[in-house]
């Protein structure tokens, strides 16, 4: 009898044991009771900034960053707006609702002289976009235009002025040697140009992609970029496009602003050597219309990223040659030494 109590009792211990274990181990593993682990990335708080562009080649060079700042992988947070009007653009940045645009360069030093000086150039992000398109072969240089009729779109806007400083440089006048015709605007342009209405044109990217993809006749007669630095020399640049930052947020964020300067110079690289993921991203975040579009039209939109400060030289030779055909293009004078930001 004694053996068999002993039996029992040791039996009951072993269970009470057991069952404590098990209660011990199944709270070890409750998700309830153990705190999750914090990633690197939950652990550091992010800057934000709150990032503009034009939809077109002066936003192109923002998509890969645009994807890895969705995916959660960018250095910064970032909130982008894409929009279709400078006009639209620049209102929210005189209102302060934007931290850094991609904007037209002649627009930046509107902006800078506008808000005197609350905006500030960071980088140079576009070249040339600009091109003669001929619906022949008649064009070889730009003394060939004599005698033509070109149509371009906006009178007393950029392009004109480019394009009447080439033809002085090379002794033709305009509206005397070289007729100009302003009635059409871009898209308009480019489809009468595709549908063989208009035999000449000077057409801005990705305009001139759409066009020739519906047109195998037309070719580019003339490189704008090109023909631009044969006449301010080796070192000119034709700088079309810009990032802008507002100055007290530069002054209050230098560290962040650098970061994202050197995330986008990352994201112009990968937008000029892998063409083909950088046009789906093109299509996707709709800068332009589709991938066909877009990859035909990168090679052609001269991305770039060169710091302000490298850029100055080219920039101030840019502003003065659009000063002297019109000084409200820039918003009535030339750039200071506070406009070029410094890294």
């Amino acid at each position: 009898m004694k053996k068999l109590l002993r039996k029992s009792l040791m039996l009951l211990l072993i269970m009470a044991l057991l069952t404590t274990f098990v209660a011990c181990s199944k709270e070890t593993v409750s998700p309830q009771t153990e705190a999750p682990a914090e990633s690197p990335a939950e652990s550091v708080e992010k800057t934000e900034m709150r990032v503009a562009a034009l939809n077109g080649p002066t936003g192109m060079g923002m998509v890969e960053l645009m994807e890895r700042n969705e995916n959660g992988d960018a250095a910064l947070d970032y909130d982008f707006t894409l929009m279709g009007s400078p006009d639209d653009l620049a209102g929210k940045i005189i209102s302060g609702e934007v931290d850094v645009a991609a904007v037209p360069t002649n627009l930046a030093l509107v902006l800078h002289n506008r808000t005197e000086g609350k905006v500030q150039l960071a980088a140079v992000n576009t070249l040339g976009v600009l091109y003669v398109v001929e619906n022949g072969d008649s064009i070889h240089s730009v003394t060939d235009l004599k005698g033509k009729t070109i149509n371009i779109s906006g009178k007393g806007a950029t392009p004109d002025f480019i394009f009447q400083y080439i033809l002085q440089e090379n002794q033709l006048e305009a509206d005397k040697d070289v007729m100009l015709d302003f009635k059409l605007q871009h898209a308009e342009l480019a489809a009468f140009l595709a549908a063989g209405d208009v035999d000449i044109a000077l057409l801005p990217q990705p305009h001139v992609t759409t066009a020739m993809m519906k047109n195998e006749n037309l070719r580019i007669a003339l490189d704008i970029t090109e023909e631009w630095r044969k006449v301010m020399g080796s070192e000119g640049q034709l700088a079309m496009g810009a990032i802008v930052v507002q100055k007290e947020f530069a002054e209050e964020n230098k560290e962040a602003l650098d970061t994202f300067l050197e995330e986008y110079e990352r994201s112009v690289n990968f937008v000029n050597q892998q063409m083909e993921e950088a046009a789906m991203l093109i299509e996707k975040y709709e800068i332009l219309p589709n991938v066909a579009i877009a990859r035909k039209a990168i090679p052609y939109s001269n991305i770039v990223y060169i710091d302000a400060q490298e850029a100055k030289p080219f920039l101030e030779d840019f502003y003065q040659v659009l000063f002297n055909f019109e000084p409200k293009s820039i918003g009535g004078k030339l750039g200071d030494e506070g406009f070029y930001y410094k890294k």
